[in-house]
């Protein structure tokens, strides 16, 4: 599988093809690019990777309550002496950026419900956007007022493609707007995509129970994420009405080609980063079947792997990466399946899945930047 165009695209031009612009693309060394909200965990790490990629430059980066101060006063360990270090702009804040078209492309990290209106005055045709909330993962915009309220650029929600790149590889690499997918439902999706594209699996008897480390909260000071909170304790929240049990579902339907209702339940448990779903499933064929069908569906995959037969994922397998490993094991209950699924939320479910969705769309090898190896211990 080609996961490189050979080339950089800098947004010079669009044409028209079957009613979605196509990018005109023409070769250059680097790209410039911003980052708005670059002061949380989601803004961080992509500074972490993007230190070490060879194609982007950090041009700008927003912050409002930091706005004029280094970047080593908000993350110190960006603030020493090293040349990545002393490259990197001041935070502004986003009224204090008066030229979008200065950048290739765009990182947004902003709060979900504030991206939409900067957005709308970003010159598309010049430059491209990764944005990491939910403003645009919603293609139906009934059901994104339903879970987050009134969409103030409804029109662009046309234009934006969902990012979940191995399933959406040839959308994202003509896109101009990307929505980056959320961090349960990447782990989610992967795992239940191929399944269901088989017809091996219900699609009317799915429970995924999905486990979150605090940093899925954000860096906002909340009572709930306090240490005092989290620490020596697990808990069920958003029980039955999260807001990304419709974006899963959303994905889930698109393949089967009908409404596909899950039975969503995340736990916040106490540890920084991670996600692991244990997802039942109703299906006819073997736990080996199942096995064997996701082994082949990602096996030219840099980045989803599945694990050697009886190996349970665990969060450490992939602890600051962008990937995700998964296995299916035998149910005690005939004619079920447990597949195990498990993604570092800041990275493979926000950053770093924003970072290979750049590459796509610029034309870098897909793998750019985010060769990392998972930290342990």
């Amino acid at each position: 599988m080609d996961r490189s165009a050979g080339f950089v695209s800098v947004g010079v031009g669009y044409e028209v093809r079957g009613g979605r612009a196509r990018c005109v693309r023409k070769a250059v060394e680097t790209i410039d690019v911003a980052i708005l909200g670059a002061s949380g965990y989601t803004g961080a790490e992509l500074l972490r990777m993007l230190a070490v990629h060879p194609k982007a430059k950090i041009a700008a980066m927003t912050a409002d309550r930091s706005a004029g101060k280094p970047i080593g006063e908000v993350f110190p360990q960006y603030g020493f002496g090293s040349q990545f270090a002393q490259s990197l702009p001041d935070l502004v804040k986003v009224a204090e950026v008066e030229d979008w078209s200065k950048y290739d492309l765009i990182f947004c990290c902003l709060p979900h419900a504030t991206t939409q209106e900067i957005i709308s005055g970003i010159p598309l045709e010049t430059t491209k956007v990764v944005d990491l909330s939910a403003d645009f993962r919603l293609s139906n915009i009934d059901t994104y007022t339903a879970w987050y309220g009134e969409h103030k650029a409804p029109y662009l929600q046309k234009e934006a493609v969902y990012g979940l790149v191995e399933h959406k590889r040839d959308e994202v690499r003509d896109a101009r707007l990307v929505a980056n997918p959320g961090c349960y439902p990447t782990a989610a999706q992967l795992a239940l995509i191929p399944l269901l594209k088989n017809k091996s699996i219900s699609s009317t008897d799915i429970i995924i129970d999905a486990k979150s480390g605090a940093t899925g909260a954000g860096r906002s000071a909340k009572v709930g994420t306090l240490f005092c909170e989290v620490s020596d304790g697990m808990h069920a929240y958003g029980i039955a009405q999260h807001r990304h049990a419709p974006e899963i579902e959303q994905g889930l339907s698109e393949v089967t080609g009908e409404d596909v209702l899950v039975n969503f339940t995340p736990h916040l448990i106490p540890m920084n980063r991670g996600i692991l779903e244990t997802i039942f499933v109703k299906t006819s064929e073997s736990p080996g079947a199942l096995r064997q069908q996701l082994i082949e569906a990602y096996e030219d995959e840099p980045f989803v792997h599945v694990l050697p037969e009886g190996v349970s994922p665990h969060t450490r397998h992939v602890r600051g990466s962008n990937h995700c490993v998964m296995n299916v094991f035998p149910d005690r209950l005939p004619g079920r399946a447990i597949i195990v699924s498990v993604i570092d939320n800041v990275v493979k479910g926000a950053s770093g899945q924003a970072i290979q969705n750049m590459n796509v769309m610029m034309g870098f090898d897909e793998t750019m930047g985010l060769e990392g190896q998972p930290f342990f211990p």
